[in-house]
């Protein structure tokens, strides 16, 4: 017996053994000493948009948290779908993040093939902010209410249109459901980003889109864009007096904007905690809560589970809305 004990135990095996009760120790003695370089965080939209301002703000405290530089990586395309893979490809030690959006978890109800899953395949970090949307309309449409857009629409079928951050997200979902709940026939022109189309909507190039308050109270301000309703469920506490779009007749309409990071699904859960505790320093801090809270931005900085949860929840919602409007997968 003992003979084949001792036979069954040998070398490679007890090194592997050894390996394997090491592990827990070497993952925490990295994350004692992360991060070891620059962390890059990859931002799947286009510059000068609520997600990049965003990221940019909160890295900017980071770097000085942590004596390292974090580093903006924007890369557009397919709805973010390109930066997204290259994420999930990563090497898996904490030095390469991705902000994941509400837009990002409407692609599993539009897009029948992902080279990643957003479930499986990455490790939620925190979810950063949460806001919502304006919509908002070129001042030559000549609206200024959603009633008024939408009798215009439909005198008009099939030639207003609207943009969104690019197909299957989240701005494109919720302008699918605002057209079905209100019956318009609308044009959709995806971008590669917010920031991109909030520019189209400025030049008088598309007539409608929803954007966040932080790129776009500005411009309704200096009345170069008309904000007609808010997303939320409640008012906004920068403009008061504009209505919700279910206030304005579209009853039980809601939709939120919300920004998060994750890393690759692999990363040890030592270096997933460090960052978190960082990502949650930093969203505490007083003077980026007040600078947040100008635009109607609330700081979250949850737990890795609570945003799992709510990566799930975001994705099964999109996924019945889809269902409902008839949205084909491509």
């Amino acid at each position: 017996m003992l003979k084949d004990m001792n036979r069954a135990f040998s070398p490679r095996l007890l090194l592997l053994l050894a390996l394997v009760a090491h592990a827990p120790c070497h993952a925490a003695a990295e994350a004692q000493t992360f991060p070891a370089r620059s962390v890059r965080v990859i931002v799947t939209t286009s510059p000068g948009g609520g997600v990049d301002i965003t990221m940019r703000t909160v890295g900017q405290k980071l770097t000085e948290l942590w004596g390292s530089a974090v580093v903006v990586d924007n890369r557009t395309g397919a709805s973010g779908i390109i930066g997204l893979d290259l994420a999930a490809k990563a090497p898996p030690d904490g030095h390469t993040l991705v902000v994941v959006t509400d837009g990002h978890t409407g692609h599993a109800a539009t897009h029948a093939k992902l080279p990643y899953d957003l479930l499986r395949d990455f490790a939620p970090v925190t979810e950063m902010v949460t806001t919502y949307y304006l919509l908002l309309a070129h001042p030559s449409v000549g609206v200024q209410s959603v009633q008024d857009l939408v009798a215009l629409a439909h005198s008009k079928p099939g030639t207003l249109t609207y943009g969104s951050t690019g197909t299957g997200q989240t701005s494109h979902l919720s302008w699918v459901q605002f057209a079905a709940a209100t019956r318009m026939d609308l044009v959709h022109v995806p971008y590669k980003g917010s920031g991109q189309a909030l520019a189209e909507l400025l030049a008088g190039h598309i007539d409608l889109t929803f954007a966040t308050p932080l790129e776009s109270i500005p411009y309704v301000q200096a009345n170069k864009l008309r904000a007609l309703a808010v997303s939320s469920s409640t008012r906004s506490r920068a403009l008061p007096d504009l209505p919700t779009v279910a206030e304005s007749g579209v009853p039980g309409y809601e939709a939120s904007g919300w920004y998060g990071v994750v890393a690759p699904a692999a990363t040890p859960r030592a270096i997933v905690l460090a960052l978190n505790d960082s990502f949650v320093r930093v969203l505490r801090l007083p003077e980026i809560v007040e600078r947040f809270a100008k635009s109607d931005i609330d700081t979250v900085g949850s737990t890795p589970e609570q945003f799992r949860a709510r990566l799930q929840s975001e994705t099964e919602r999109w996924k019945r809305i889809a269902k409902i409007a008839g949205i084909a997968k491509q």
